[in-house]
């Protein structure tokens, strides 16, 4: 297990504690907006995450979530540094989404924008009442550059997600459960707590298992129904193979929880 420690930049706050990390968003005069600095401090954990965390919570601070990209910094760049912006977010996504960690987003006020693409690219996501989900890029002249029109699509549809753009709606936390933007709807603090218990869980499972879900799922639903089943026997042929799959299985005739690596 790692050492516990916390460490903070004026933009990120990472706390270690055993197998679970923190990390907190922490730009409350700015609703927690991405800069490149948080960008890039969240990219550099996820591209080396600390040996031994196996599960991460990611939030905000001052009772927002992210409330999408710091515009200041959006009015600078041209056409091309625009594009090349946009596609380093996408690799940045890419890199939470698939590092081979669960990721958990505990959400409250602003998921908005960029907080939203963010919170997409994350596997549990639990909102508290205060969260809003929007897409308002739409009512500033833009167009969404962070991966939305993949992740968020998906999730709620072309259809809704244009109407959703095109009208600049907001969605409530239920509204956003039942749309798949959230897992859960908890109460008001309640998303941290929740989140710390669903990530405890989610350590004490078999690490390749996780990876295996975390590398698969997603991928498959891009495929062809062939492709997708064939990639599950794999998947299924090295997860099954495995000692964590043994001691599992032993674990269960032997009545007991299973300790795996």
């Amino acid at each position: 297990m790692p050492q516990d420690t916390v460490t903070e930049t004026p933009v990120l706050k990472v706390e270690i504690e055993g197998p679970l990390a923190t990390l907190t968003m922490n730009r409350p005069a700015k609703r927690n907006a991405m800069c490149d600095e948080l960008l890039d401090a969240i990219d550099a954990f996820f591209a080396k995450p600390p040996e031994g965390v196996r599960v991460v919570i990611l939030t905000g601070t001052a009772g927002h979530y992210c409330s999408g990209l710091d515009l200041s910094e959006h009015v600078t760049r041209d056409a091309e540094g625009t594009m090349r912006h946009s596609r380093n977010w996408h690799r940045v996504m890419d890199t939470i989404q698939f590092s081979g960690l669960p990721v958990v987003s505990a959400m409250f006020g602003a998921v908005i924008g960029g907080g939203l693409e963010l919170a997409a690219s994350t596997h549990v996501r639990i909102a508290e009442p205060s969260a809003i989900f929007q897409l308002p890029e739409g009512r500033r002249g833009i167009y969404v550059g962070g991966g939305a029109s993949v992740r968020i699509g998906r999730i709620l549809g072309a259809d809704r997600m244009c109407e959703m753009m095109l009208t600049g709606r907001k969605y409530s936390s239920e509204e956003g459960l039942a749309l798949g933007l959230a897992h859960y709807s908890v109460g008001g603090g309640e998303a941290l707590p929740l989140a710390r218990e669903l990530a405890m869980k989610i350590a004490k499972n078999a690490q390749l298992s996780n990876f295996m879900m975390i590398q698969a799922i997603s991928r498959i639903s891009d495929m062809s129904r062939s492709d997708g089943l064939f990639t599950e026997s794999l998947a299924a042929a090295v997860s099954q193979t495995s000692a964590d799959a043994e001691e599992g299985l032993n674990a269960f005739l032997e009545k007991r929880k299973p300790e795996f690596r």
